[in-house]
């Protein structure tokens, strides 16, 4: 067998569709100074939706401590949304059941609890705490700032660390959404019931 033949087998296919989407992600931004760091401390924070729920608690401590007992409901009300969010992703993944990618042009910049992939727990659980904790906040300026300010940066993170497909991360943003809906559409047919006694 010539080298020229040995050299056609052991060359792997070039990237296509979702993976070069990946590839050409991580070829733009990953070897920028801080983004690959930025990346993993997001990972970090987001792992199992923990980061979430620190905030969300300390959000309803303080709000506890200052008497506003509405803020308070709506902190425990974000951390609620992120942990049924991140629930809801991994009883999608389960059933699911779609690999991570695995082609040799992607960089896989941290690990993962699992092998699954769809859809991202990480985009999941952001999603909905980034939209309950602006609610919590209290202010319009803070319900489209803080989703906008931190949704993008993690969906982002899951391409550069070459551990989620681009649809993984759609998929989790959108789930994320409809959960921090469903919370927010529970808590107001709560209150019009209480209003109603």
């Amino acid at each position: 067998m010539s080298s020229e033949s040995i050299d056609q087998i052991a060359a792997p296919e070039p990237a296509t569709g979702e993976a070069a989407m990946l590839v050409a992600v991580q070829s733009a931004i990953a070897d920028r100074p801080g983004v690959l760091s930025g990346a993993r401390g997001l990972s970090h924070f987001g792992e199992h939706s923990l980061g979430w729920l620190a905030l969300a608690g300390a959000g309803a401590y303080a709000a506890h401590r200052r008497g506003d007992e509405v803020a308070r409901r709506r902190y425990l009300e974000a951390g609620a949304g992120a942990f049924v969010a991140h629930a809801a992703s991994v009883v999608i993944k389960r059933v699911v059941r779609r690999r991570r990618p695995s082609h040799p042009d992607i960089r896989v910049g941290v690990g993962t609890p699992s092998r699954l992939s769809f859809p991202s727990s990480h985009a999941t659980s952001t999603t909905a705490a980034a939209i309950l904790l602006g609610r919590a906040a209290g202010s319009p300026v803070a319900q489209v700032l803080v989703p906008a300010a931190v949704v993008p940066p993690m969906l982002l993170s899951r391409l550069v660390l070459g551990v989620h497909y681009p649809s993984d991360v759609a998929a989790g943003a959108l789930v994320g959404a409809v959960t921090a809906g469903a919370v927010i559409a529970a808590d107001a047919q709560s209150r019009n019931r209480d209003s109603s006694k």
